[in-house]
């Protein structure tokens, strides 16, 4: 009985310490966002410079880099919105056409390009040329997206593939001539859009390839595009859901 009480002691204490260390980084970042706008952040930056390789490909340090920043944006993206709401809710208390609102109006449109930057500003937080940043979460992102559209080819494969199955069969059985030009026509056509396929799937370029294969070190190639979109979700989890809901779908689709 001690023993577990002692354990429930600790895991309060824990639960505790997080939750005012979450408290203190947002304050943190609520103060720095204060104290250096959008304006401000993006003269510091100007002078970034960075050539990106000519053959395309990330090394491990960038991707460590990238997911470091993007935990960091998220924070900051997070507190950006709620102080966006909490402007865009005094402005409507006061009155549009008030000063009150109106500077109210100011402060969330301040708050917003806060979001949009929220990147930049993580990267330049962290100590990174914001510039090779950016370079690297565009791949990073190319990778996610291509995965996602690879996931979509897919599941239309199987799809026109079952269609195929039976539209042969009609064509075989087909008692007239007619009707067998007409079940050639679409067969012929699935078979161009068959080799369009294969032929766009073997143009990938091998940069995209090598950067695909040293994410997956890290993470699947789809979470790049959750995250960057569940940075700005009211619930926690939603973005999620959504993209696991549909590597479901797809994945059914390949089977049927």
């Amino acid at each position: 009985m001690k023993r577990t009480l002692s354990a429930l002691v600790v895991l309060s204490l824990a639960l505790a310490g997080c939750k005012a260390k979450e408290a203190y980084d947002k304050a943190k970042i609520s103060q720095d966002l204060s104290k250096r706008g959008t304006i401000d952040l993006m003269k510091d930056v100007a002078d970034d410079k960075y050539e990106a390789p000519a053959d395309g490909k990330l090394t491990d340090a960038q991707i460590q880099m990238y997911l470091k920043v993007r935990g960091h944006e998220k924070d900051i993206v997070q507190v950006a919105k709620a102080e966006a709401q909490k402007h865009a809710a005094a402005a409507d208390k006061a009155g549009q056409k008030s000063i009150a609102g109106f500077v109210e109006g100011l402060k969330t449109m301040g708050s917003a390009a806060d979001m949009f930057t929220a990147d930049i500003r993580a990267a330049k937080d962290l100590g990174y040329n914001t510039q090779e940043y950016l370079w690297v979460k565009a791949q990073i992102l190319g990778i996610s997206t291509a995965a996602m559209a690879e996931k979509l080819q897919q599941s239309m494969s199987a799809s026109m593939d079952a269609s195929y199955t039976q539209m042969k069969k009609a064509y075989d059985e087909a008692k007239d001539d007619q009707t067998k030009s007409m079940y050639k026509q679409m067969l012929d056509g699935y078979d161009q859009q068959r080799k369009e396929a294969a032929a766009a799937k073997s143009e990938e370029s091998p940069a995209l390839a090598y950067n695909r294969q040293l994410l997956s070190k890290y993470e699947s190639a789809l979470n790049a595009y959750t995250q960057e979109m569940s940075k700005y979700e009211d619930k926690p989890g939603q973005m999620q859901k959504a993209m696991d809901d549909f590597e479901k779908k797809t994945t059914e689709a390949k089977k049927q």
